[in-house]
């Protein structure tokens, strides 16, 4: 086994979600990470036999790897930037800075954050930074896999699926957006704004940040 489940059940009496909520949630992402350990299982069995990778069954398997795996992955960072504790964001931080400078103001980044969320469909809403031009951009991911911004690190991530609210909130998806932002945890978006800043510095400087020396 490749992959361990991680633990969530600190967060379970957190406001805005219920508890029956969350443990259909956790039990939902305990499945990712079976089937991608599974599949990574299986993948390495079509490898070892001659001809096998040549086959139709080997070709989903492949297809199937990066949707569960995301599946397993984004759910990790959207219950890891989840608070018990209310923890209010710091405007005046790093990450405030950037945000003031790209969108103009926090109240305009939640708004816009906010309307990908609200956005028809199923999937994901992840501010990403992208170290390559020192951005952020809120996007919209389709699934687990169709939209994502290659070499971008996601900053914030929120569940959009109707499982993460549909118990609680019913078709009322609004409150259900305004509801993550209150349990946001900041210090953990803050300290993944942090790291994502320092990757491009540990690439040598004669190297640009897409492997080019041009």
């Amino acid at each position: 086994m490749i992959y361990g489940t991680k633990k969530f059940d600190h967060l379970l009496g957190v406001a805005g979600l219920s508890n029956q909520l969350l443990e259909n949630h956790f039990a939902l992402y305990n499945g990712y990470v079976a089937n991608t350990n599974k599949l990574a299982e299986e993948m390495e069995k079509y490898q070892k036999e001659e001809g096998a990778t040549a086959t139709l069954q080997f070709a989903e398997l492949k297809r199937r790897f990066g949707w569960e795996w995301n599946g397993m992955r984004l759910h990790e960072y959207y219950f890891g930037n989840i608070a018990k504790e209310k923890i209010e964001f710091d405007e005046s931080s790093i990450l405030g800075a950037q945000i003031k400078k790209d969108f103009g103001d926090f109240g305009r980044w939640k708004k816009d954050f906010l309307a990908a969320g609200a956005m028809r469909g199923i999937g994901w809403v992840i501010l990403y930074f992208d170290p390559a031009v020192q951005k952020l951009f809120n996007v919209w991911v389709n699934e687990h896999d169709m939209g994502h911004l290659s070499g971008a690190q996601p900053i914030l991530v929120m569940d959009v699926f109707e499982h993460a609210f549909m118990l609680d909130y019913g078709t009322k998806k609004a409150d259900y957006l305004e509801a993550f932002l209150k349990i946001t945890d900041w210090e953990v978006v803050g300290d993944r704004y942090d790291w994502a800043t320092r990757i491009a510095e540990v690439k040598p400087k004669e190297i640009d940040h897409f492997g080019c020396r041009c």
